[in-house]
């Protein structure tokens, strides 16, 4: 019995000890916690280990730009984004951030590798694409990859788009178009209010995979 008492202590101990390691917490408002602690033990519940997301729900954020994440976190933390997806999911999580939790945070994201090509879908996003790598120049609408790249690799503040969760990518051109913080991106969402909603589930087929769309030309 008594052997049997050592070792439940000894059991308890190093459950403190797990517990009072920084490293592999998961609290959210001990500024000890290094970034990514929080991305193994607490983002990864929704955005997937290494920030491959299962879920349409959530977006990828491996290989995603480091200065889109910090300043997406930071207007998270301050509570400056509304969009209801933000709020629900982000405000609570994101309130307790330091501001080096928010850098490695970001920092850990970017390095991760991207996600791989997806299936390719039932039919080619000629008109997503087109909108991508062209733009509407009889509606002033500019193309994309001006901001977002030829690939949709992004740039600095401008988020990576390739192979993103396509639900994910709809939700967000939706908030675009609706929410008055975003209203300086009007132009380049005016499709929305010109009924070209096709266009529109094409350039998330185009942004998940544009590799399946090649693959789709070829057997054509």
């Amino acid at each position: 019995m008594r052997h049997l008492l050592s070792i439940a202590s000894l059991a308890g101990v190093a459950l403190l000890a797990g517990c009072a390691d920084p490293s592999r917490s998961r609290a959210l408002n001990d500024p000890k916690v290094p970034g990514q602690a929080l991305a193994e033990q607490v983002c990864s519940n929704c955005h997937g280990q290494r920030g491959l997301s299962s879920s349409e729900n959530f977006p990828h954020l491996a290989a995603q730009q480091a200065d889109y994440i910090e300043g997406e976190l930071r207007s998270l933390r301050d509570k400056h984004r509304h969009d209801p997806a933000g709020f629900v999911y982000m405000w609570g999580i994101a309130r307790d951030l330091t501001d080096a939790q928010i850098a490695q945070l970001a920092a850990y994201y970017a390095a991760q590798p991207a996600a791989a090509a997806g299936p390719a879908p039932l039919a080619e996003p000629r008109l997503g694409k087109q909108l991508f790598t062209e733009g509407l120049a009889e509606r002033s609408v500019p193309a994309c990859a001006g901001c977002h790249g030829d690939k949709g690799q992004g740039s600095g503040v401008i988020p990576r788009l390739a192979h993103q969760q396509r639900a994910y990518l709809l939700r967000q051109l939706t908030v675009l178009r609706q929410s008055a913080e975003f209203r300086h991106l009007a132009r380049p969402v005016e499709v929305f209010r010109d009924g070209l909603a096709q266009r529109v589930r094409g350039l998330g087929l185009a942004m998940r995979d544009e590799d399946a769309a090649r693959r789709v030309r070829k057997r054509a």
